[in-house]
């Protein structure tokens, strides 16, 4: 039997073949209208912030709705937690 690297260099050894159709397009080129970049290189996507590590005792209701939902995110629930307290501090700071 062969193993799992000669099946995918025998599929990858089969030409494609391509159909002669002509390509749709939906609307004419002089309605298209181009949108600016409004994305940031990739080095300013990820905020940098100063973060403190800190112990805390939260209540076991809390972490388990915590856990709960940022499981569901697929996310750490830390992350989640540190989420809302920068939320309660921003709206706070800004009055």
């Amino acid at each position: 039997m062969p193993d799992c690297g000669d099946r995918v260099r025998s599929n990858m050894k089969k030409k494609i073949q391509y159909s002669e159709a002509p390509i749709k397009i939906a609307k004419s080129i002089e309605s298209s209208v181009r949108v600016k970049d409004f994305l940031p290189p990739p080095d300013e996507l990820i905020e940098e912030e100063d973060n403190v590590k800190v112990t805390i005792q939260l209540s076991k209701r809390s972490v388990n709705f915590f856990k709960k939902n940022a499981d569901r995110q697929g996310i750490p629930y830390q992350r989640m937690i540190k989420k809302v307290l920068d939320l309660y501090a921003d709206a706070y700071t800004k009055k």
